[in-house]
């Protein structure tokens, strides 16, 4: 959450008491929507955890996800250069726009988001039956054989950059990634935990 430097620092007045507060997807990187906090909703936000708005039409505090359980739960809150503007990183409960797509800005999808929405593919068929996807039946087969797709995944991509064919390294390291990804989630773990650790690393360097 803000320190209190923050806090101090925020300029309400040039806002007319209401900061706009651009909210993130805190793993994909997705734009999720726009709303605007006066003083009392930065508060509530930051008390609850959950994103909270100054609602301009009802004239009132507006938590989202108040009415449809669709929260918006905060993991941080970084005021820009000017300090007139929020960025909140959170985590969302379900779709965030009442239309009931993820953002109220779809259907742009980056690179980071469209990873993050094929990992959740990934995750929902770990007990689906294997018939219905190669996804499935990758599960059904057991850590063992999905291990070794990454070791020849891994190798057919090593060797299509030995020979630059750019094409079919193109091919066989998207193989590789959604192996490696199907492995993760078979171990219970996510893209995230690995980021994490290379995060660790870097700072370390």
């Amino acid at each position: 959450m803000l320190t209190q430097k923050q806090h101090d620092q925020l300029d309400w007045e040039k806002t007319a008491g209401m900061i706009p507060a651009v909210v993130q997807h805190a793993v994909s990187g997705e734009v999720l929507m726009l709303g605007y906090m006066n003083q009392q909703a930065l508060a509530e936000t930051e008390k609850t955890g959950k994103v909270t708005f100054f609602s301009r039409t009802k004239q009132r505090l507006w938590t989202k996800g108040e009415s449809s359980g669709n929260f918006l739960n905060v993991v941080s809150i970084t005021p820009d250069c000017d300090n007139d503007s929020l960025l909140v990183l959170a985590n969302p409960i379900g779709p965030t726009c009442h239309t009931g797509t993820s953002s109220c800005f779809s259907p742009t999808t980056s690179d980071w988001t469209f990873l993050y929405q094929l990992e959740e593919l990934l995750a929902s068929r770990k007990n689906a039956d294997p018939d219905t996807s190669y996804t499935a039946k990758l599960y059904a087969s057991g850590t063992k054989r999905i291990a070794q797709k990454v070791g020849e995944e891994g190798v057919e991509t090593a060797l299509a950059a030995t020979v630059n064919d750019r094409e079919e390294l193109t091919n066989e390291a998207s193989d590789l990634m959604y192996h490696l990804l199907v492995l993760l989630q078979d171990q219970d773990l996510n893209l995230s935990t690995v980021i994490n650790r290379l995060r660790e690393r870097h700072a370390k360097a």
